[in-house]
């Protein structure tokens, strides 16, 4: 039972692998659960930020391009972009196209397993409208690179782009691709990305595309720097 503004009750449906289970979720007084969890959550902050959150937090942890509700973490990428920077990128004739991952508790499982190929991800929905998927696909024609914003923006034009015959069909689903070294990217030409944890499918995925030694000298010079990991830790931009 969470309580708070409002009562929120759970009820174990089923137990899963280490630790996990499937909730029941209710109210007791019949208000929406969004907008219990809402009135009663806090947002994560990184262990480097020393302080409560705030409710300014909620609004910086979504990115410029939040629209849709349904991921469990913002895509951590997305947040080193402003207003004014978006503004800028197309000021110098760089177009963007938004599309849709929402991010699951799968990207931040673990791998457990002693051969990453035996690795399995959970399934996360993914949104690519018309629009996003015709200027995908017209810079790829035309010979311009496409630039992904993060490992969920990579893990989605792939799996479609495979489903597709190597291009980008608008429409929902659901994907498990997992990326790891040895996989051919049919999109991606250039990839920003926040510096992940050990042991993460999301760090399996860029080592895919830049290559495990290179990966590892640009880990090495963060650590020696001090870089921070996490929600707001530091980024790098593959080309």
């Amino acid at each position: 039972m969470f309580e708070g503004n409002h009562t929120i009750h759970g009820e174990i449906l089923e137990r899963r692998f280490f630790g996990r289970r499937l909730l029941r979720l209710w109210t007791d007084d019949g208000s929406p659960l969004d907008e219990a969890v809402d009135a009663i959550g806090h947002m994560p902050l990184p262990p480097y930020i020393k302080r409560d959150d705030r409710f300014e937090d909620r609004e910086r942890y979504q990115t410029v391009f939040a629209q849709t509700r349904g991921s469990i973490a913002a895509p951590t990428a997305g947040l080193h972009f402003t207003p004014q920077l978006v503004t800028a990128l197309r000021d110098r004739g760089i177009d963007l196209a938004s599309i849709t991952l929402h991010v699951g508790y799968g990207t931040f499982q673990p791998i457990r397993v002693e051969r990453v190929e035996d690795h399995v991800l959970d399934a996360e929905r993914y949104d690519i409208s018309a629009d996003a998927a015709t200027a995908i696909n017209r810079a790829r024609a035309d010979g311009q690179r496409v630039i992904a914003v993060g490992t969920t923006t990579t893990r989605t034009l792939e799996a479609v782009a495979r489903a597709n015959n190597g291009t980008i069909a608008a429409g929902r689903g659901e994907t498990d691709l997992f990326l790891y070294p040895g996989a051919e990217f049919l999109i991606v030409r250039g990839l920003l990305t926040n510096f992940h944890l050990p042991q993460s499918s999301l760090l399996m995925l860029v080592s895919a595309f830049a290559g495990r030694d290179r990966i590892r000298s640009a880990y090495d010079a963060a650590i020696a720097e001090r870089y921070r990991f996490y929600s707001y830790g530091d980024a790098m931009l593959i080309l």
